[in-house]
């Protein structure tokens, strides 16, 4: 309870003291404004608003590491998650007109650091770890009610991490990880040799489950973590290789609602450059190009999701975040830059922060 009271006391400030009038005027106009966790210089912990123009608009601070920030597509109020094994939410108004809200994990949850809203604003999901029995949930808020703990739905999976909505705003999709952990042993993986990863597609109205994907038995170490959803509703995913580090799996897949999921093949090089990991995944504004980012190895590839050819690259150290801007797509690094790469045509930026692992897209949602 200290932290919680002392965090909105400090959260309420700090939003305040740098969203200042100048800065105010990049939400007003059509300028794009951006959000992302982030890791302040000097220490401690932060969300931050900053605009297509290179400028940091507003930050709020938060009292652990942050991770990944949901949107309301109603009202523009955004949420940032935790970082697993995190058990604090914060809500806050990208405009500053309300003041923060801190929520908490329930007993015996933690959060995964991601969630989704309700098409009318109305419900915040959010992943979640039953972790006494290593279960995954969805655990169910509602807004109007102070963001209230109102229920929860069975993820079908271990180690839930991104979750979307999909465009038929029915139908929750989950990439389960298939990773056991406990907030006993921080950050440890505990069932490396049995993991089972999957897709989970969830009625978000009954949390019945609608159908479920896995990959190959032999590729049960491919971790699924994160998703985008392309111009032909199809749910693109990237994976994280729990198994021997000389293996070379393919990252980056994507599938459909009626049934099939497959891995695209990337050519050796940009697949060994991956590291076998991938930190985010994007898709631009018109679904057209999919973007990966590899923080383990400093870079970002823009695919053709029609045919999977890689159609850019950047090298970006500790590049993660991604997010769709006017024309492509705009990557940020846990070194504070901010970079456009398949037709972006924003400048490169640098800011006195560090980015962490996501970037979403504020304005226009």
């Amino acid at each position: 309870m200290w932290q919680r009271r002392a965090f909105l006391r400090a959260a309420g400030a700090g939003f305040a003291a740098t969203l200042l009038p100048r800065r105010v005027e990049a939400l007003e106009r059509s300028e794009l404004v951006f959000a992302s966790a982030i890791q302040k210089r000097a220490g401690g912990y932060a969300a931050a608003l900053v605009s297509e123009r290179g400028a940091l608009i507003a930050s709020i601070n938060l009292p652990e590491r942050g991770h990944d920030i949901a949107v309301s597509p109603a009202t523009g109020q955004a949420v940032v998650f935790a970082r697993q094994p995190g058990t604090f939410a914060l809500v806050f108004d990208p405009g500053g007109a309300v003041a923060p809200r801190t929520l908490a994990s329930s007993e015996g949850r933690h959060f995964f650091g991601h969630g989704a809203f309700s098409p009318d604003g109305r419900l915040l999901y959010a992943t979640e770890n039953d972790f006494e029995v290593a279960r995954g949930v969805i655990g169910i808020y509602d807004v109007a009610g102070g963001y209230a703990r109102i229920s929860e739905f069975d993820t079908f999976g271990t180690g839930p991490h991104e979750m979307l909505l999909l465009p038929d705003g029915e139908t929750l999709v989950v990439a389960n990880g298939g990773i056991e952990t406990h907030p006993d042993y921080g950050r440890a993986e505990l069932n490396l040799a049995t993991m089972d990863p999957s897709l989970a597609f969830i009625d978000r109205r009954s949390g019945d489950l609608v159908g479920q994907l896995r990959l190959d038995a032999d590729l049960h170490q491919l971790s699924i973590r994160h998703l985008a959803v392309d111009h032909r509703d199809r749910v693109w995913f990237g994976c994280q290789f729990r198994g021997p580090a000389a293996d070379r799996p393919q990252l980056v897949g994507y599938a459909t609602r009626d049934g099939d999921i497959r891995l695209v093949e990337l050519p050796a090089g940009p697949l060994a450059a991956l590291r076998n990991y991938i930190g985010s995944v994007a898709v631009s504004a018109d679904g057209r190009l999919v973007g990966v980012s590899s923080p383990e190895g400093n870079t970002i590839l823009a695919l053709d999701p029609d045919t999977g050819a890689v159609v850019a690259t950047l090298g970006l150290e500790n590049g993660c975040g991604i997010a769709p801007d006017r024309a492509g797509l705009l990557a940020s690094s846990g070194t504070g830059h901010l970079a456009g790469l398949a037709g972006s045509a924003a400048p490169p930026t640098t800011f006195e922060l560090n980015f962490d692992n996501h970037l979403r897209r504020l304005k226009p949602v």
